[in-house]
């Protein structure tokens, strides 16, 4: 009985590992298309958001099951009841990457300089996310704690961003459509940043049993 157990807890984990990928790669793809102005590359990212939001669904009904079927104690509950609340963000993380491809494709924005601090950004939360999914799969506080002081460096990427964005805009020489555009591309990644955080919290709370806010 505690060897299927266990074997429910590793897959948990396992699958954890590959919602975390997909949302990866549709933060990155979104980045790229962005940096690139491959706007079939941005269609690319709202199937994969579909794809995250399939395998939420699927981790939700997992976790119950282990719920249901061996009422977990102590730390394992802590860490199912954490996935659960998890996957939610990483649920969101996939709409707001989708979110970015739709602003890239409907405006059908290209490549120019002032992009390259948006990168810096994307890889920035692409990093918080892959941490606080470690964090998780190897229970490490550490690291978890690491994530959400990280979320400093991407509020300041956002700050820079739009201060930059914000002159742009009242500058009568300057595209304010595009740069709006931008801006809300720059909101986006601060926002996936905060579920990152939100991730890195659970881990903590799954580990410790405190909820740090």
């Amino acid at each position: 009985m505690r060897n299927r157990y266990d074997q429910q807890l590793h897959l948990l984990k396992k699958e954890m590992i590959s919602i975390g990928a997909l949302c990866e790669t549709a933060i990155a793809r979104s980045a790229q298309a962005l940096l690139t102005g491959d706007w079939a590359l941005a269609g690319q990212v709202t199937e994969l958001s579909g794809e995250i939001s399939a395998k939420e669904r699927e981790i939700e009904g997992m976790c119950l099951k282990i719920l249901l079927q061996q009422q977990p104690v102590a730390r394992d509950l802590r860490m199912v009841s954490s996935a659960l609340k998890m996957v939610t963000d990483m649920e969101r993380i996939g709409h707001q990457s989708a979110d970015i491809a739709d602003i890239i494709q409907v405006a059908k924005l290209k490549p120019r300089e002032d992009i390259r601090d948006l990168s810096d950004m994307a890889r920035a939360a692409i990093s918080m996310v892959t941490e606080a999914i470690d964090a998780f799969v190897g229970q490490d506080e550490k690291k978890a704690r690491e994530v959400a002081a990280y979320d400093d460096v991407v509020d300041d990427y956002f700050s820079r961003i739009r201060k930059k964005l914000i002159l742009s805009i009242r500058d009568p020489q300057h595209d304010a459509e595009y740069a709006m555009d931008l801006l809300m591309i720059a909101k986006y990644f601060e926002r996936i940043g905060d579920h990152a955080v939100n991730i890195a919290g659970w881990v903590i709370f799954s580990i410790t049993g405190s909820r740090e806010e």
